[in-house]
């Protein structure tokens, strides 16, 4: 397929973002040659840089196998996830990589094992790892047909996906594997999370294929095929874990050890389900009308914890069973869908895009609140519009949802928002501020996209200079390359001191934070400012409580003035008969 204007598969791939995955403060980019880029909160190594310090930016991981030296080199990355303080990737060749919080991931890697003690400890691994122990395992048994090779049957990990502190993978016999904080069955039949360092296959699913899972903080999903293989629309719905709020879907808030049927979906419902996704508490679904259908439309489904407006369902109860989210357009074809931490946000075909939830949709901690008339959950469906004057996103291909942000690809994979909770610069944009509209993600990196002009502007004359003049060449491209971030990183210094600046008056003045919306059509369009007439606009659309409030504005400043100037007067009258007493007291 070729892409749009003057993108091509092979000069373009490096910058194509084919798909994203969000943890709880870190975010987690894959391109279309088998890179990854991540940014965000970098303690307990979760960015997989080698550090622990935050990244504002996207920037390149490595995969070097500390294990295994010289590894790294020629790994293409074909799939990522991202748990709450780790990460997960999957090269093409089948085999896993992590890195972060070492307890989920690791699978007992400990600091005797590598060769540099400075990347892995008990705890953590601040560098991709290849995770050896899928290697090491036999695939369990499978009805499944595969093709074999010398007679035995090859293991390769086909998916991966990770939650809050639970890591799963399906191999290409169709079965599921799971390690991190499971849910296991115990002595007394019961339920419980048990740390397993060492990938489990789930037996339930013996005979069957597994095609999508999902796992919350401590529940898990699965669509699995109704029979052996999976034929496209023959998936039917399995969960099990802690079920607290209802987040099993299954009609109450009994826990689960082992997978039990979602019967809303089962194979008689008239709606095929084709995309789960779990937040911490709640789960959301996809489905579409089984074919043949004569109109293309999904329904969300979302049931769980519903305290924060995350179902969507115009009220904060939670809900048993699978729900329709009954305020999304009805025949909307919904590409993409996910969850945050007590946010969901959706994706259609056409590029529109709604938020639900915390801090009306964005995700944002109470803390990062602020007064206003834009404060406060939404419990319903939220448009989010590109920009004033370009409401749907174009070209869509996946959105990701953090703990407090949300992460959205669209323009065919060539350019990212992001918006609600910045803190430890996870929205991608050089800034650790929060964001109340969608901002670009400066992508693709800065540095990568200086070295590849200077690489297209080199002539063959330049490749085959001395060694000497190389390098002199070298280190005059990384001072100009030096100063170009310097100057961009004092340019955004001076933007961000203006915003903060327009912010705290515009504020002052409307009672809320200057947004991108607030800037006048006039101006935006045409670069001109009237600001009389644009006065009168405002102050002819605003409604009582904007009136009320310039008013009361008005009066202070005016007050303030007037006191002012009531001061200075009386400083100039002292003045003034200090003086004539000092001249009346000299001339007597």
């Amino acid at each position: 397929m070729e892409e749009s204007g003057s993108c091509s598969n092979s000069n373009h791939l490096s910058s194509k973002v084919v798909a994203v995955a969000a943890g709880e403060a870190h975010t987690l980019a894959l391109t279309g040659d088998g890179r990854v880029y991540s940014w965000g909160r970098g303690i307990l190594g979760r960015l997989g840089r080698g550090s622990e310090e935050d990244e504002l930016l996207p920037v390149e991981v490595k995969f070097e196998s500390l294990n295994v030296p010289g590894s790294g080199n020629g790994v293409k990355i074909v799939g990522i996830a991202a748990g709450a303080y780790h990460s997960l990737a999957l090269a093409d060749d089948g085999s896993v990589w992590c890195w972060g919080y070492n307890i989920c991931i690791l699978i007992g890697i400990k600091r005797e094992d590598s060769q540099d003690g400075s990347y892995t400890d008990g705890d953590k691994s601040l560098v991709p790892c290849l995770m050896n122990t899928f290697l090491e395992l036999h695939p369990p048994d499978s009805t499944t047909q595969v093709s074999e090779t010398e007679g035995e049957t090859s293991l390769k990990i086909c998916a991966v996906k990770a939650g809050g502190m639970m890591s799963l993978a399906i191999d290409n016999l169709g079965a599921m594997w799971m390690w991190g904080n499971c849910p296991q069955q115990t002595k007394e039949d019961g339920f419980s999370l048990v740390t397993s360092f060492t990938p489990t296959p789930v037996w339930d699913f013996h005979g069957h294929t597994v095609v999508k899972v999902a796992c919350g903080n401590e529940h898990v999903v699965a669509l699995v095929s109704a029979g052996e293989t999976y034929d496209g629309e023959n998936l039917v719905c399995y969960s099990w874990g802690s079920n607290n709020h209802g987040q099993l879907g299954l009609g109450d808030r009994e826990s689960r050890a082992r997978p039990e049927f979602v019967k809303t979906f089962e194979q008689d419902s008239p709606w095929v389900i084709y995309e789960v996704v779990c937040g911490a508490f709640h789960t959301a679904c996809l489905t579409h009308k089984k074919r043949p259908s004569d109109r293309l439309e999904s329904v969300c489904w979302t049931f769980g914890l519903g305290e924060n407006g995350q179902l969507g369902h115009g009220t904060t109860q939670s809900a048993l069973l699978p729900t329709p989210v009954k305020e999304l357009p009805q025949y909307a074809y919904f590409i993409s869908i996910d969850c945050g931490l007590f946010h969901t946000s959706l994706v259609s075909s056409a590029g529109e895009v709604w938020s639900w939830g915390m801090e009306k949709g964005l995700g944002l901690c109470p803390d990062a609140t602020y007064a206003g008339t834009d404060s406060g959950d939404a419990l319903s469906p939220l448009f989010i519009s590109c920009k004033p004057y370009q409401p749907k996103f174009p070209d869509p291909v996946q959105v990701a949802c953090g703990a407090a942000h949300t992460v959205l690809v669209a323009q065919e994979g060539y350019k990212l928002w992001s918006w609600g909770r910045g803190r430890s610069g996870v929205l991608g944009n050089g800034k650790a501020a929060d964001c109340y509209t969608p901002t670009l993600v400066l992508w693709p990196p800065l540095i990568e996209d200086f070295k590849q002009e200077q690489l297209k502007s080199s002539t063959e004359d330049d490749k085959i200079r001395e060694k000497e003049s190389e390098t002199e060449g070298v280190k005059e491209t990384d001072e100009k390359l030096s100063s170009a971030l310097n100057e961009l990183k004092l340019l955004q210094t001076k933007l961000s001191i203006m915003e903060r600046y327009a912010s705290i008056l515009h504020g002052s003045v409307f009672g809320k934070p200057f947004d991108e919306q607030d800037i006048p059509t006039t101006l935006r369009n045409t670069g001109t400012f009237d600001i009389a007439k644009e006065w009168d606009n405002m102050l002819e659309t605003a409604d009582h409580y904007k009136l009320t409030r310039l008013e009361m504005f008005y009066r202070q400043m005016l007050a303030g003035v007037k006191d002012k100037l009531m001061k200075r007067r009386i400083k100039e009258i002292i003045k003034e008969c200090l003086q004539s007493s000092n001249v009346e007291n000299q001339s007597s």
